[in-house]
């Protein structure tokens, strides 16, 4: 597995579009940090950026690879190899050459600016960790919707409805659902949406790390009792990994099942 993770790692690096990601994060963090002398708020624009964009670009990519190696997938397929290996050796490269341009194209500019003389350097390492978080868990959500269909477009277009779903049908389904049921206590509910939509956790954890969950109003005082606190801190990333290993379990269920 580790020879075909190196190989899918350096594969994905070679590509424009790999230096293109990290190109585009490099400039936006210089443009923020030129714009803003206050490190708080840059962070607050890159948590609107990375939450909507991050998820995006793992789902593309991944889908986009797996087809584009399809035929090298069916080499290996052939070789005394096991299946799992192979899916999720591509799988660790993908994700892991999407974080790491992520994490060098804003930390590089961060670090020059003076990041570790700063107080803001731990909502900085909470953007880049949930960054990484969702990078993991919509490029496994990808191969599993690759794996599911053999036809590119449908696969594109599945793929495509999960991203907008998760990050905007979501919420507009959650809050009708509080604006309906706003007589009832949906204290409990609104605790269990917020976690069974990884956008939306990640997205709490940065505002609430960054202390203006005030702007959240009365669900942001319940969010700050719960994920304010160390025990919710821990479940949030329970959570995130519960996101991660089960669609990855999913890619070795369905890898050593599927007839290639």
């Amino acid at each position: 597995m580790l020879k075909i993770l190196k190989y899918s790692f350096f594969d994905l690096m070679r590509s424009r579009w790999s230096y293109v990601y990290f190109g585009f994060y490099l400039l936006l963090g210089v443009v923020l940090l030129f714009l803003n002398n206050d490190l708080s708020k840059a962070v607050i624009t890159l948590m609107n950026v990375i939450i909507v964009l991050v998820p995006l670009i793992g789902t593309i990519f991944g889908v986009m690879y797996y087809y584009n190696s399809k035929e090298f997938t069916e080499l290996l397929l052939a070789q005394p190899l096991k299946r799992s290996s192979i899916f999720l050796g591509q799988y660790l490269g993908v994700a892991l050459s999407l974080s790491m341009s992520l994490i060098l194209g804003l930390g590089i500019p961060f670090v020059f600016y003076g990041l570790f003389k700063s107080n803001a350097i731990w909502d900085f390492s909470l953007l880049l960790i949930t960054g990484t978080f969702l990078t993991l868990i919509f490029t496994a959500l990808a191969f599993n919707i690759a794996l599911s269909n053999e036809n590119k477009i449908k696969g594109f277009g599945y793929a495509i409805l999960l991203w907008l779903f998760l990050a905007i049908i979501y919420d507009g389904i959650f809050l009708m659902t509080l604006i309906f049921f706003e007589d009832y206590p949906l204290d409990k509910l609104s605790l269990v949406g917020t976690m069974l939509n990884p956008i939306d956790l990640s997205r709490t954890l940065i505002l609430l790390k960054l202390d203006i969950s005030a702007l959240l109003g009365y669900t942001g005082a319940i969010f700050k009792q719960f994920f304010g606190t160390s025990f919710g801190l821990v479940v949030s990333f329970v959570m995130l990994v519960i996101w991660v290993v089960l669609p990855v379990l999913r890619i070795m269920f369905k890898s050593k099942r599927k007839d290639f």
